[in-house]
């Protein structure tokens, strides 16, 4: 009888243990904790979902620099690289170099490419082979805090122009003694969206650094008057909005707005809780040929992300590829996205879901905006691409660490000096 019972507990435990041994380890780096801490709720997801191809996903969350580093030579060598690994967008162009060791994602992509922001897909693209996939759009927009501005008379939604937001700045300055922004001059979120949606870009398409084109003068010269003309823009406290410096300034009510993506929302829920239901979003002030000369048709820009990828190193290539597409590319993982992340998702088709208006932190704390995916697809076909291949990472380090500051800060180059001597530079 013992015998039979052991066999009868031996073959009902069996399956479980079968089931156990089908998992596949896929392993993932990230720079990110937030993003392993996604990537694990979204496996939980796939194996409930695939009960049949279920997988054990083993993230590692590195340094950023480090990881980016390790990550390169990995690849370079031939051993060592995990399965999935993120990539920020300022160095994905590393991973372009050269015989491509990460697997193309079109056979996943392709047949719902309609559904997407296409230039979020067109940064990790090369030869067209899609390499990466984004967390999101990191549509621009302006943040308000509408207790000022209502100190000072202004109405936000009547700032349609770059020289209607001057104005309102200077009325701003005048009434409250507060600026209207802050720029920064230790990073590039300043000066990079703004000549993104004048039309241009920061590297041409042969690859090569055009920091000085004519437009990037006029919208850097654009934000030394804002400090130094209008009088209604300060050099960023502690140099950039990451800042635990500027973090402070903004939570006690420095400034009046600060323009940044839409992913940027965190920093507010989670570094300036005081300003829970001041802040209103709105689309970014237009350039109609008001301000220096400048005029476009763009009415914002996709900034900053990560675009995820599958190296060709994984012994589970197509696995990985369909988990990684699962995670952010399905609608239900770009969902999630906003969901989980408070990031505007790359499927715009998700914009109209009823999950994008369900109560959650974000639509809390930014209860002034009852429909900001409403305003997301009013500007979805208003977005200039850029050119992230090439020498772009070396670009944005030269902005970062060099340009903005001598423009902007210490003022020991006008802005076609700086942008010139960075082209000079990045070029030879």
């Amino acid at each position: 009888m013992r015998r039979m019972l052991l066999i009868g507990l031996a073959i009902a435990v069996a399956p479980a243990l079968l089931c156990a041994q089908a998992k596949t380890d896929l392993t993932l780096w990230t720079f990110q904790d937030l993003h392993a801490q996604y990537y694990t709720a979204m496996a939980e997801k796939w194996n409930a979902a695939n009960p049949t191809e279920q997988i054990n996903l083993k993230p590692e969350v590195l340094p950023y620099d480090d990881m980016h580093n390790k990550l390169l030579v990995a690849l370079q060598s031939g051993v060592g690289a995990p399965d999935i690994s993120d990539i920020e967008i300022s160095k994905f162009a590393n991973y372009l170099k050269g015989k491509i060791q990460l697997a193309p994602l079109n056979n996943l992509i392709d047949p719902v490419k309609d559904k997407f922001v296409q230039s979020r897909l067109d940064n990790y693209k090369k030869d067209g082979k899609y390499y990466g996939l984004d967390f999101h759009v990191g549509a621009e927009v302006i943040y308000y805090n509408t207790e000022i501005l209502k100190a000072a008379g202004v109405d936000a939604t009547k700032i349609v122009t770059w020289s209607d937001y001057i104005k309102a700045g200077q009325q701003v300055v005048a009434k409250t003694g507060k600026p209207m922004t802050t720029l920064e001059v230790s990073e590039h979120w300043s000066f990079y969206p703004l000549l993104n949606m004048a039309g241009s870009d920061v590297v041409d398409a042969n690859g090569k650094a055009s920091l000085s084109n004519p437009t990037n003068v006029k919208v850097l010269q654009l934000l030394y008057d804002m400090i130094y003309k209008y009088k209604i823009a300060i050099p960023t406290p502690g140099g950039f909005h990451h800042s635990e410096q500027y973090y402070g300034f903004m939570n006690d009510g420095g400034a009046a707005s600060i323009w940044m993506p839409m992913w940027y929302m965190s920093r507010f829920t989670d570094y300036m809780t005081d300003l829970k239901g001041k802040i209103l979003i709105r689309p970014m002030p237009v350039f109609d040929g008001s301000v220096n000369g400048i005029k476009s048709k763009f009415v914002s820009a996709g900034m900053g992300g990560t675009g995820t990828a599958v190296t060709l190193q994984s012994k589970n290539v197509e696995l990985a590829k369909r988990f990684l597409f699962f995670a952010k590319g399905s609608k239900e993982g770009s969902l999630a996205t906003w969901t989980v992340l408070g990031f505007d998702p790359i499927r715009w088709d998700t914009w109209t879901d009823p999950a994008t208006r369900a109560p959650n932190k974000f639509t809390t704390y930014f209860s002034q905006n009852p429909d900001l995916f409403g305003m997301l697809l009013q500007v979805k076909d208003g977005f200039n691409t850029t050119n992230v291949g090439g020498i772009y990472p070396a670009v944005i380090d030269s902005v970062k660490h060099n340009v903005v500051f001598q423009v902007l800060s210490d003022k020991s180059k006008t802005p076609e000096k700086a942008l010139k001597d960075a082209d000079a530079e990045l070029n030879k």
